[in-house]
C-alpha cells in the first residue's frame, strides 16, 4: 500500500486514476478546485473506497500553501490538474499559463519539500505541433501551435529541471486524445468523442471543424491509467517525456461513422471552418513507453469506443 496524491482528481482522467488506485488497495488524496472537475466523479471515487482510504481536498494548485498541504505524507504525485483545450488557451492564454505552468511548479516544489518519491506529470501530444512526420516520437523538436501546447512543453521542461537539478524524480506523459466513460460532454471545450456521442443520441448534427479527414491517435482511458501507474515505479525518473497512445490513427469521419453504426443511427455532420491551433494529423510512436514503462495498450480503439458509446447510451 502506498500514499498517492492525484491533482485534478475530480476530472476525467484523474477520477479514473483514483478509482484504480483504490481498487488496488492504495491510499488516495484528491486535490481539485472543481473549476472543470465534477462532483459526480467524486461520488464514483467514493463508491470505489471500501476501506476509508480516500481523502478529498478542495483547493487550487495556484496556491503553494495548498500544494504543500496536499503533498504532506504522499509518496507519489499524479499531476493531472490543468486547464485543457487549445481553444480555451487561445481565448485566455494568461489563465492557461497560470494553472498549467505556475500551478505545476507549485506542485513540483511542494512534492520536493514534502519528500515525495516521484511526480508523474500529464503532458500532451500538442507539443509536437503540426509536423507532417508520423509517427511522432520523443526525439522530434517540439513545435507548439497554441498557448496550451506551450504551457505543456514548459511544464515538461520544469519537470526535467526538477529531476536533474533539484533532485525530484519526474516523468512527463504526453497523452494522445484520451477518451472513455465519464468524459464531460457539457463544456464548450469538450473533446470530440463525447460531443459526437451527445449529438448522435439527441438527434442533432455532429459538428466537424474542417473536412473530417484530419486524424488522431485515440487512446482509451484505461491504457492511460496503466501508463501512469507504471511511471510511478518504472523509468529513470530523470525528467523523461514519454508518449502514451494507441499507436494508430483514425480520421474524424471514420470515428463518427463507427459511433453512428454502434448506436444504429445515421450521421449527418455539420462541417465548419477549421479552428486555429488544430493539427492535421497525429499518431504516436510508443516505442519509448514500451521500453521504459513496459507499456502496451491493453484495450484497442474499437473495444474502447464500444465501451464509451455504451456509457453515453446508458447516461442519455
Amino acid at each position: 500500500m502506498a500514499n498517492y496524491l492525484v491533482t485534478g482528481g475530480a476530472g476525467f482522467i484523474g477520477s479514473h486514476l483514483a478509482v484504480r488506485l483504490l481498487q488496488d488497495g492504495h491510499r488516495v488524496r484528491v486535490l481539485d478546485n472543481l473549476s472543470t472537475g465534477r462532483r459526480e466523479n467524486l461520488d464514483v471515487i467514493r463508491g470505489a473506497d471500501s476501506g476509508r482510504r480516500f481523502e478529498w481536498m478542495e483547493g487550487d494548485i495556484r496556491s503553494l500553501d495548498t500544494c504543500r498541504r496536499a503533498c504532506e505524507g504522499v509518496e507519489f504525485v499524479l499531476h493531472q490538474a490543468a486547464l485543457a483545450s487549445v481553444q480555451r488557451s487561445i481565448e485566455n492564454p494568461a489563465d492557461t499559463t497560470a494553472v498549467n505552468v505556475c500551478g505545476l511548479v507549485h506542485v513540483l516544489a511542494a512534492a520536493k519539500e514534502k519528500g515525495a518519491r516521484r511526480v508523474v506529470c500529464a503532458s500532451s501530444s500538442s507539443v509536437y505541433g503540426d509536423t507532417p512526420t508520423l509517427p511522432k516520437h520523443e526525439e522530434m523538436i517540439p513545435a507548439p501551435l497554441s498557448p496550451y501546447a506551450v504551457s505543456k512543453l514548459a511544464g515538461e521542461e520544469y519537470a526535467r529541471v526538477f529531476a536533474r537539478t533539484i533532485g525530484l524524480p519526474t516523468i512527463s506523459l504526453r497523452y494522445f486524445n484520451v477518451f472513455g466513460p465519464r468524459q464531460d460532454p457539457s463544456s464548450q471545450y469538450a473533446a470530440v468523442i463525447p460531443l459526437f456521442a451527445t449529438a448522435l443520441l439527441h438527434g442533432t448534427r455532429p459538428r466537424i471543424f474542417g473536412d473530417g479527414e484530419q486524424s488522431r491517435d485515440f487512446t482509451y482511458i484505461e491504457n492511460v491509467v496503466d501508463a501512469n501507474l507504471a511511471a510511478c515505479t518504472r523509468g529513470d525518473g530523470a525528467g523523461e517525456a514519454i508518449n502514451v497512445a494507441g499507436g494508430e490513427r483514425y480520421t474524424l469521419l471514420h470515428l463518427l461513422g463507427a459511433m453512428a453504426a454502434s448506436l444504429g443511427v445515421k450521421a449527418d455532420p455539420d462541417f465548419l471552418p477549421p479552428r486555429p491551433g488544430d493539427v492535421r494529423h497525429s499518431q504516436a510512436s510508443i516505442d519509448r513507453a514500451s521500453r521504459m514503462l513496459g507499456f502496451a495498450p491493453r484495450i484497442g480503439f474499437e473495444e474502447g469506443l464500444k465501451r464509451t458509446v455504451e456509457h453515453f447510451r446508458r447516461a442519455a
